[in-house]
């Protein structure tokens, strides 16, 4: 883990994307002057589950997969973090170890903020703890959808489902292929099935013509057919 160049919360774009948006120009001040910038490599461990956290982590550049250890030993994929969100806010406002890893799926920055700096927060600007409440109730929504996916949709459903989230949400390169890719197993974690079957599944979707593969990298061909098979058509 490095420390890149500290950049100020006042002129911070990205805290648009989250509950930081309610500071007064003094507030991000105060967080700007405290925080402490990081930056991962991928692969990097940014926080482990079972772990006390002292601060939250924005996203200022890159993604993170959070994943929880099932009692097989497997680790399911729940959420790929994108810039602008926060990590570890759950954990800080309950006061209670971690639920979930963070790990860097490529080069990523956080801006670490201490937790007391979150917690007075709380107590002092009432939006703020709106904000991070429609935060966590967006989560908790997510959480209810993965479940229903889950059960609803079989494996090659739930792949194309996270292939059009990864496009969706990270978008492409300047050749067309996913600006994030996820690893084969990766993907297998997000959608709960073994490595060999998603390796299989992949396989099917670009003999048919839906995906194109380079390498790691992955090409979405046909949205629209990804589309029609997630829902049954």
């Amino acid at each position: 883990m490095k420390t890149p160049e500290k950049t100020r919360c006042e002129s911070c774009i990205i805290r648009q994307f989250n509950a930081l948006k309610a500071f007064s120009k003094e507030e991000l001040k105060v967080i700007s002057d405290n925080k402490i910038t990081k930056s991962y490599k991928k692969g990097e461990q940014i926080f482990k589950e079972g772990e006390k956290l002292n601060g939250v982590f924005c996203v200022r550049d890159g993604a993170s997969k959070l994943s929880k250890l099932s009692e097989n030993g497997k680790h399911q994929i729940v959420k790929i973090a994108k810039k602008g969100e926060i990590l570890g806010q759950r954990s800080v406002v309950a006061d209670e170890q971690t639920n979930l890893s963070a790990t860097a799926l490529n080069d990523t920055s956080m801006c670490y903020i201490p937790k007391q700096l979150i917690i007075d927060k709380i107590n002092e600007n009432p939006e703020f703890t709106r904000n991070l409440l429609k935060i966590m109730a967006s989560d908790l929504r997510e959480s209810d959808n993965f479940i229903v996916n889950m059960s609803q949709h079989n494996v090659k459903q739930r792949i194309a489902e996270a292939l059009l989230y990864l496009d969706t949400n990270f978008g492409t390169d300047d050749e067309g292929f996913l600006a994030v890719n996820l690893s084969r197993e990766d993907l297998a974690n997000v959608v709960g099935t073994a490595t060999e079957s998603c390796i299989r599944l992949i396989a099917e979707l670009k003999k048919e013509g839906f995906i194109s593969a380079k390498g790691k990298k992955t090409k979405i061909l046909d949205k629209r057919a990804l589309e029609d098979m997630i829902n049954g058509f």
